[in-house]
């Protein structure tokens, strides 16, 4: 942030009082119902195969009391938004022991009560933590842990999990100190297992693809068991956020203990994962007492969604740039185009050896964002990012309608299991997080500075707006208006805070205010 920038920010906040009164809980730039039209289209495009707590014809008005707003010149993007919050809605299901999210909307035999599965509980913590109700993932991360006789859900550890990593994410959005307190001896419990369960000799974790909801993989099998970035960085970022969470407790030690088994992971993770033949974090067999799976997956940028590497990983990223790469017609694809056994494994068995999940692009895409919120990249650009992300938003159609499933076809755009009933609406990956914390770039912090950083590219939109955002307590607003008579606000990148101007930019980039929220 250049100096000129930083007093029209500094200047305004300080001219406002720093005042910490809410003013407002509304919008203040967009109207909930100019988003009415497509809630009506998306009620009435196809059966409503299941109703659960919230159904169809409520759904205008739980998304009016819950979720942020946004406008932008490119319809797709706006039409897609909209979807995947009245499709999250269809998944909150109200059961005696309180609100719960499913997977899949029909009933599955491998499914916890109240057909549960933890496979993308991480991605719904994320997702989740920008509804202004957070009653709905209070009870829900209490079920998992809590819900079976005042213990852990049976098959809360069926799959690798980066839960406490999420839930601490979701502490930097609304605040809830308590809550994470509450929650700590669980996910203290909950790792300590792991480490007895999944932790070999080396100090990496194993897993098999299966248990890592990735089934049937170049790297491994069903029933495998290797060292992959996938658990490992998980186990990273839990250790980390436990770190944090212990020092929101007072405990010092707690505190220091799980930071040093962070930093051990950390050291392990770049040191055995990154094969250098290949320039890529990549999966090594036999618990990671063998050889490296000699192919590149998708699975090699999650450590990123952790900010793990150092620059000196950055080539890895090249990879998103090229057709023999990961880049596809439609996406991200989950192994690398060049390898002999890319799409071998048949088609519709859950394979994981080529064809793009949303569960994996959303990972990537905030693995990317990551990186491009950290120093300086020779290889990654804004304009990269928003190519891919705008590649995801373009892949959630099916037959001309919006539509979010299990995996696609990454040449043909086709949704590989799209006419079976369990695919449709399938809830296992992110998408407005990703346009909240990268596109528009609200930055979640610990801290009271608030922290802009959209990954819009210069040029591509004249404007855009999210409103409505419920963040620490304050609704704030984000606008960019290039020649102001958009929204008649004002020219450049805008920051409001509870209806009230805290912040305005000439320029599209980084903004940090202070003592904001």
């Amino acid at each position: 942030m250049n100096n000129a920038v930083r007093f029209i920010l500094i200047g305004l906040w300080v001219s406002m009082g720093m005042s910490c009164t809410r003013k407002s809980v509304v919008p203040v730039i967009l109207n909930a119902k100019d988003f009415r039209p497509y809630v009506d289209y998306f009620n009435t495009m196809e059966d409503e195969n299941k109703v659960n707590a919230i159904p169809n014809e409520a759904s205008y008005r739980w998304m009016q009391k819950n979720i942020p707003l946004f406008d932008c010149p490119q319809e797709n993007f706006k039409e897609i938004y909209y979807y995947r919050w009245w499709s999250l809605r269809k998944h909150i299901h109200q059961t005696p022991k309180g609100y719960i999210f499913t997977e899949f909307l029909v009933d599955r035999s491998y499914a916890d009560d109240y057909n549960m599965i933890s496979c993308a509980l991480g991605h719904h913590i994320y997702e989740g933590r920008w509804l202004h109700d957070q009653q709905y993932l209070d009870d829900y991360i209490k079920v998992w842990f809590r819900g079976n006789q005042g213990g852990r859900m049976k098959k809360l550890m069926t799959f690798s999990s980066w839960t406490a990593d999420a839930v601490f994410n979701r502490y930097k959005v609304n605040g809830d100190r308590t809550f994470v307190l509450d929650m700590l001896p669980d996910l203290q419990a909950e790792y300590e297992l792991w480490e007895r369960e999944r932790r070999t000799k080396s100090g990496l974790f194993w897993q098999s693809d299966v248990k890592d909801g990735m089934e049937e993989s170049i790297s491994g099998g069903r029933r495998e068991q290797n060292a992959r970035p996938t658990i490992n960085s998980y186990m990273y970022g839990n250790a980390l956020a436990l770190s944090q969470m212990s020092s929101l407790a007072l405990d010092a030690p707690a505190s220091a203990w799980y930071k040093s088994k962070a930093d051990t992971l950390k050291d392990l993770i770049l040191q055995k994962l990154w094969n250098p033949e290949h320039s890529f974090f990549e999966t090594i067999k036999k618990r990671g007492d063998g050889d490296f799976a000699q192919v590149r997956e998708a699975i090699g940028y999650i450590p990123w969604y952790f900010n793990i590497p150092e620059s000196a990983q950055d080539s890895a990223w090249k990879q998103v740039k090229v057709e023999d790469g990961f880049l596809a017609p439609f996406g991200l694809t989950t192994a690398e185009r060049r390898h002999p056994e890319f799409r071998k494994s048949g088609c519709c068995k859950c394979e994981w050896d080529g064809a793009i999940w949303p569960f994996a692009s959303a990972q990537t895409l905030t693995a990317m964002a990551n990186r491009l919120n950290g120093s300086p990249s020779s290889v990654l650009s804004d304009s990269l990012y928003f190519r891919h992300l705008e590649l995801y938003v373009e892949s959630q159609y099916y037959r001309g309608r919006p539509y979010i499933g299990e995996y696609l076809d990454e040449t043909t755009g086709y949704w590989l299991k799209g006419d079976q009933e369990r695919s449709r609406y399938y809830n296992h990956s992110t998408f407005n997080d990703l346009i909240i914390t990268g596109l528009v770039g609200l930055r979640p912090r610990q801290d009271g500075v608030l922290e802009i950083n959209p990954l819009l590219p210069q040029g591509r939109w004249k404007w855009f707006c999210l409103d409505n955002i419920l963040y620490k307590g304050r609704i704030l607003t984000i606008l960019w208006d290039e020649d102001g008579t958009h929204y008649n606000k004002g020219r450049g990148l805008q920051v409001f805070v509870d209806g009230r101007s805290v912040a305005i930019s000439p320029v599209l980039g980084k903004m940090e205010i202070p003592n904001a929220v």
